[in-house]
């Protein structure tokens, strides 16, 4: 009698599979999204800027939430918190109690916390939007100018010169010294944040488009654009289909890098007054008024520096780790 073709299985007991062969195995493929995610993950200092960046904005958007929850406003003086004598907050810590967590502003009374959550709407707003108009004259004419090269390359160039040659912040203060109280719908506050999210933006965009340009004198050479081009495709298909994509993680990394910078200068704008317009509330204009009483009153001084400093290591180190991340040479 012939053994049977394959062995029974013994009452009881589970078949058991043989393994797949490594042939067999499937290859889980991974977008360059999820490598760079991946490699964010890993840099815990760079999550822990991140969060802090997240919380930031959550802060400036629900500002008038949160102020609320406080039972405080930005513009409500409790002048009789202030020792007439001296113009300072009673009591230790520039007047901080359970129901004025970071003290009183000197001379009105003001609530520091409802002012430091309301000037993080002002360098948030500015640091970003500025942001934003420098990446989009920067890679626009970055572009341009290393796709086509020629006369117009070495016209867009002499510009970026021109213009990192220009002192910026003298220009600014002038500008805002003769602008209109009034424009485009806009009064008083929104006219100067207009102005500085423009200029700051405006004298941005060459630092971008320097790295947007060499990244197109390299990428307009390589193999896959001379495919497209030679399929019969257009400047514009080329531009938009082949070249653009592969300039987000460069822009996305100076993008990061950019915002405290243009934090940086509205602060220093509104500590030379030419910022926004009292009674808003700013980081900068704070830290101006703090000077007078920096002896007497050292926490008035100390809190707005500390959220200035906050946000720009924060800032710094997320934009250090997704530079970090989206480095195709990287190993972390």
């Amino acid at each position: 009698m012939t053994a049977p073709l394959h062995e029974e299985t013994p009452a009881g007991t589970a078949a058991v599979e043989p393994a797949p062969s490594k042939a067999e195995t499937a290859i889980e493929g991974r977008s360059l999204g999820r490598i760079a995610w991946e490699r964010l993950k890993r840099d815990k200092v760079a999550l822990i800027g991140g969060f802090i960046v997240l919380l930031l904005i959550l802060v400036a958007i629900f500002a008038p939430l949160l102020t609320a929850l406080l039972g405080q406003s930005p513009n409500e003086r409790h002048e009789d918190l202030i020792d007439p004598l001296f113009s300072t907050p009673k009591g230790g810590l520039g007047g901080m109690s359970g129901e004025h967590l970071l003290g009183v502003e000197p001379v009105s009374g003001r609530d520091i916390l409802a002012r430091i959550i309301y000037g993080a709407r002002v360098s948030i707003l500015v640091g970003f939007l500025s942001a934003i108009v420098a990446v989009v004259f920067g890679t626009l004419l970055g572009t341009l100018a290393g796709y086509f090269g020629g006369w117009l390359d070495a016209a867009i160039s002499r510009v970026m010169d021109m213009l990192l040659a220009f002192p910026q912040l003298l220009f600014i203060i002038s500008l805002i010294s003769v602008m209109p109280n009034n424009l485009l719908g806009l009064t008083g506050t929104g006219v100067r944040l207009l102005v500085m999210i423009m200029v700051i933006g405006f004298f941005g965009w060459p630092y971008i488009g320097r790295i947007v340009r060499g990244q197109v004198l390299s990428l307009r050479e390589r193999e896959y654009v001379e495919a497209a081009r030679s399929l019969g495709a257009g400047r514009g298909y080329i531009i938009g289909k082949e070249l653009l994509p592969n300039l987000v993680a460069p822009i996305t990394v100076y993008m990061t890098l950019m915002i405290p910078t243009n934090i940086l200068t509205e602060a220093a704008l509104s500590f030379l007054g030419v910022g926004v317009k009292p009674p808003t509330a700013s980081w900068g204009s704070m830290l101006s008024d703090a000077v007078r009483y920096y002896e007497s009153d050292p926490m008035y001084m100390i809190i707005p520096g500390v959220a200035i400093f906050i946000t720009v290591l924060a800032f710094n180190l997320f934009g250090d780790g997704v530079r970090d991340a989206l480095d195709p040479k990287g190993t972390r």
